[in-house]
Order: C-alpha cells, then sequence, then structure tokens
C-alpha cells in the first residue's frame, strides 16, 4: 500500500496550458480530479512555460512539499531510494518542477507492516509511489479554495468547475 500527501505551492504549472487538463491524467483514478483527460491535441501555446508570479516570482513564496507513506519494511537507504524514485511522480504533474523557485522535495516513511523484494519490488512501489504523487499533486489542486484575500489567484475550481 502506498498514500501521499501533498502541498502544493508550485511557481511551476499543474495544468496543460492555460485550460482545465492536468498533466497527471494519465495516472487520474475514478475521475478525482475533473475526469477530463489531456487535451484532444497539444498547441505550441500549451506548452510555453507557466509561472505563477513571472518575473516577480520568489524562491520563498514556491513550493511543493509531499510525503510518501507505505506499509513496507525499509532500511533507511530504501526509504531514501523510495523518495527519490516517487519524486517522479512530480515531473508527472507539475510543469516545470524542480525550478531555482521551487523548495520541492519528496519524504517517504514506512510502517514496517510487509516485507518487499529489495529490487523488483522497491522498484514496483516506488512507480507505484511517482504516480500517487502525480495524482496527491493534481487532486490537492482540484480541491483546493483560493486564499481568503485581495488579489489572491483563483482556484481550479473558480476557473474550471
Amino acid at each position: 500500500k502506498v498514500a501521499a500527501l501533498a502541498v502544493v505551492n508550485a511557481v511551476g504549472s499543474v495544468t496543460v496550458g492555460n485550460g482545465p487538463w492536468f498533466w497527471a491524467a494519465p495516472f487520474e483514478i475514478g475521475g478525482e480530479f475533473g475526469g477530463r483527460g489531456l487535451p484532444p491535441s497539444f498547441s505550441q501555446d500549451m506548452l510555453k512555460l507557466r509561472l505563477k508570479g513571472g518575473a516577480d516570482a520568489t524562491a520563498a513564496e514556491n513550493t511543493t512539499l509531499v510525503v510518501v507513506v507505505t506499509d513496507a519494511q525499509l532500511t533507511k537507504p530504501q526509504a531514501r531510494r523510495l523518495a527519490m524514485i516517487a519524486q517522479t511522480g512530480m515531473a508527472r504533474a507539475i510543469y516545470p518542477v524542480h525550478a531555482p523557485l521551487d523548495g520541492d522535495v519528496v519524504f517517504a516513511a514506512a510502517t514496517g507492516a510487509k516485507p518487499v523484494d529489495p529490487l523488483f519490488g522497491l522498484t514496483k512501489l516506488g512507480a507505484i509511489a511517482a504516480n500517487t504523487v502525480a495524482r496527491a499533486i493534481a487532486r490537492g489542486v482540484h480541491s483546493a479554495t483560493a486564499l481568503p484575500f485581495p488579489g489572491a489567484l483563483p482556484s481550479w475550481q473558480d476557473r474550471f468547475g
């Protein structure tokens, strides 16, 4: 079992272009973030970088923090490897990710309930964790509400819901 919790305030965009489609759409389960899939085609405009805050963005205002938790038995180095693999989910959900203006990081924790093969099992667990991270990021943005002050960015729901 794998779960992920994400706090998303990325400088990059979680949606394709200016539309309602999430970069993480291929990993969505049961319409959990709107069920819109990907756009029917991609234009060059959709692939342009869209940075929150534009030229005024600062590193103090942007980051995505994720924790991945599993019931697997992991050593400290294996938990670190799980976090490294799970971080791939950020790249599946945020464009761009790990920018100089971000403090993006993934932490991993394990309850130790079930043994896992140290090679294939850990690799499979990491792949599942990466997909789960992508989903957690999109779900967080899909479910978020706008901050309650003047000039706050609108939520996804405000724009597309």
